[in-house]
């Protein structure tokens, strides 16, 4: 017995048939107008605002500190956050922040689907906005076809001279914007303009200039298709009230063309226009079911709206919907949404805690800290009096934005005395530390023969700020002859 395949209807596909590499052929989006893409014309604007702007905005954090609100300093191996500074010893707090961010994405994809990929992903952003500099200079999609099929001419080089121009501006905007994350704005951007700047500066731009001509104007969809390892496990999170764009097939099938006056009666509400293919802007069908190659981004919502609005049908053939709801209404029941279910009040619970522990670790870190290095040649020196000296290098990191003057004091080591070249005499030598800076304290540490017992003793040098009633102990250890 012979089945009959329905060619129209989507086809569960045998992984073991898709290669891993196929050519695609080009594709050229068309533009849509809606609500969808205003929201996306929004988001971008936003997005590259802040991008663009933040640098250039000021933060007052004293005289000793730069007044960039963020600034990541390689050379002073500091970075500033607004109110808050990272030290190259805290990097953890920057792993930390990213575990976060990506439990706060698994949390939005489980419950919104890819609204990062299709809304705020850098490679869709920009994108979208070097294909709308290829619209104003080559024309919607029919225009940019009929020239990809026209023989080279004066005006064909021309327009693609002024793309790829336009293109590489934006691309050097993008890598000038980049540098300014590490380097003070006011400054750095005339030192460019003059040729002042340094070579890792030029380098930067020139790289990043590159590469987002690469990437936003060159490879486009293929970054989704290929590169990015999102796409490839995004399926993962998603259950069947994860909302994705969705192509209600017992309302669209079976397709058709429709003429004006046709009776809808027997037929599907899709009139296979192809707009929603025409205009995505990975080439994707909808109508064949969620893809690895949808990115969410909803323009095919728009462009089917606008359809169903000359044809007289009402919206949500395709539109952003659950699993669940296209069961429920194919069954004739209305939509239930259930965005806060086990799996996402989880995330929702391990983003909350995981982020509330990385603010308080944040807000409760000490200005001040200490570490101490004792000396491996010689380990120990005896002293004409009989004397025993250790050599220590104390390091005392002030994390404000002042000077501070610390003391230096033993704890746990009987009879022994402390000093420090240049504060000789004093019990508990005082040091000045510069703002934002290590003190590199060199200090000796003595112990009279009676107080050895032949064996290493373990005990603390402690670092006390009076002024902000501060104190770190660091342990350490007193060497000497075994007897």
């Amino acid at each position: 017995m012979s089945t009959t395949v329905n060619p129209r209807m989507p086809q569960t596909i045998d992984e073991a048939d898709i290669p891993v590499w196929s050519h695609r052929p080009k594709v050229t989006p068309k533009k849509v107008k809606g609500p969808i893409r205003n929201l996306k014309w929004l988001v971008m604007a936003v997005l590259l605002g802040i991008y663009w702007g933040v640098p250039w905005l000021r933060f007052d954090r004293g005289p000793f500190a730069p007044d960039q609100a963020i600034l990541i300093d390689m050379p002073g191996r500091k970075a500033y956050f607004l109110w808050f500074e990272i030290w190259p010893q805290e990097v953890y707090i920057v792993t930390l922040l990213l575990i976060v961010a990506a439990i706060g994405l698994f949390a939005v994809t489980a419950m919104l689907g890819r609204v990062w990929c299709g809304y705020t992903c850098p490679q869709t952003v920009w994108t979208d906005l070097f294909m709308t500099v290829e619209r104003w200079i080559e024309g919607d999609r029919a225009q940019r076809i009929k020239l990809d099929k026209a023989p080279w001419s004066v005006s064909k080089l021309g327009k693609r001279l002024a793309k790829h121009a336009a293109w590489l501006f934006i691309g050097m905007m993008t890598g000038g914007a980049w540098i300014l994350y590490f380097n003070d704005a006011p400054t750095v951007v005339p030192e460019f303009v003059t040729g002042q700047a340094g070579f890792a500066v030029y380098a930067t731009v020139g790289f990043l200039t590159f590469t987002t001509w690469l990437m936003a104007g060159v490879a486009r969809e293929n970054v989704c298709m290929y590169m990015c390892p999102y796409a490839r496990f995004q399926s993962a999170m998603f259950d069947q009230d994860t909302l994705a764009v969705t192509y209600h097939t017992a309302r669209g099938e079976k397709r058709g063309k429709h003429k004006a006056n046709e009776s809808w009666e027997g037929r599907g509400h899709c009139i296979d226009c192809r707009q929603c293919v025409e205009v995505c802007p990975t080439g994707v069908d909808i109508r064949e079911g969620l893809q690895m190659g949808c990115i969410s981004c909803g323009l095919c919502v728009d462009a089917c709206n606008s359809i169903m609005d000359r044809v007289g049908l009402p919206h949500g053939l395709i539109a952003y919907d659950t699993e669940r709801n296209v069961e429920l209404m194919a069954a004739g029941k209305p939509r239930k949404w259930n965005f806060f279910r086990l799996r996402t009040v989880g995330y929702l619970a391990v983003f909350a805690v995981a982020g509330m522990g990385v603010l308080y670790g944040l807000v409760s870190r000490a200005p001040l800290d200490a570490a101490v290095i004792a000396d491996r040649n010689p380990l120990y020196v005896r002293l004409s009096n009989g004397d025993l000296r250790n050599g220590f290098t104390v390091k005392v990191l002030n994390k404000s934005t002042s000077p501070h003057t610390v003391t230096l004091s033993l704890t746990g080591l009987e009879g022994g005395e402390i000093v420090v070249p240049g504060h000789e005499g004093e019990a508990a030598p005082s040091v000045e530390v510069a703002p934002d800076a290590v003190a590199a304290i060199r200090a000796f540490v003595k112990l009279a023969p009676a107080n050895w017992k032949g064996e290493p003793i373990d005990f603390e040098f402690t670092v006390t700020d009076p002024t902000r009633d501060l104190s770190v102990s660091v342990p350490t250890r007193f060497e000497g002859p075994t007897k």
